[in-house]
Formats: structure tokens, sequence, C-alpha cells
């Protein structure tokens, strides 16, 4: 037997990678299309926004203002302000968009109380917290 015919013999090696090949990209092929059949790829785009908040209490008065302070402009219908004893008074944003320098004040607010501004994806209902703040004692 001859070793040296049997280490450059390289018949097998197109095949075999030949044959890796079709099996990664049919792999591939029905992951895209499986995550799309059911319904996934729409989610995936839909990431919360990214907007800044500051928030402004007044516990004479038991109110915080939430200004927003610049990010994404957002729609008032999709979003929400909720604290950890309820929901504050007046709790949405008025007009039907959300943009840098608009501020609502909401009242009921407690000493201690986080707030959060709530986003609720419109394609899906699912929710995510973009700010919040805790009341000062």
């Amino acid at each position: 037997m001859n070793f040296k015919e049997l280490l450059t013999e390289d018949r097998a090696v197109s095949p075999v990678i030949g044959v890796i090949l079709m099996v990664a990209i049919t792999v591939i092929l029905a992951a895209v299309i499986g995550t799309f059949v059911l319904g996934l790829g729409d989610q995936v785009s839909e990431s919360a926004p990214q907007a800044s908040f500051s928030f402004d209490f007044d516990m004479n008065d038991s109110e915080v203002t939430i200004t927003h302070e610049g990010g994404e402009t957002l729609e008032s219908s999709n979003i929400a302000v909720e604290g950890s004893n309820g929901t504050p008074n007046g709790a949405t944003f008025s007009g039907d968009t959300i943009s840098a320098g608009n501020s609502s004040t909401f009242s009921g607010v407690n000493p201690g109380e986080t707030i959060r501004v709530i986003w609720t994806n419109p394609a899906g209902g699912s929710t995510n917290t973009i700010a919040r703040a805790t009341a000062p004692q």
C-alpha cells in the first residue's frame, strides 16, 4: 500500500463539504420560513421605542409632571401612566402624539410611590416600561 497516494487523495472531500453545505442551507431556510409562518417575524421588528422622560414631583399637591425630554415621537394611545398604588388621576397624555417638550400632570401620587410610563405594542399587546421614577418620601 502506498501512503503517498492515500494522503494526497482528495476526491471524497468535495462531496462531504457539499452535503454539509446543503444541510446548513436547509436548516437556515427552515428556520426563516418557520419564523414568518408562525408570525414571529412581525414581533421581532416591534421593539419598545427609545424615549426619555423627566419626572417633577410636587408632593404638596400630590402631583407629578411627566415631560418627554427627547427620543422618538410616541402615539399617546399606546402610552399609559401607572403608579405602584394604582393609576394616578388623569393618567393619559393629551393630544394624538407625544413629542419632545410635551408634558402632562397627574394627581393622586403618594409619597414613595413608583410612577411608570408604559408603552403597549400596538401589534401584539405586549407592554414595556420605558421610564420610571419614585416619588420622594
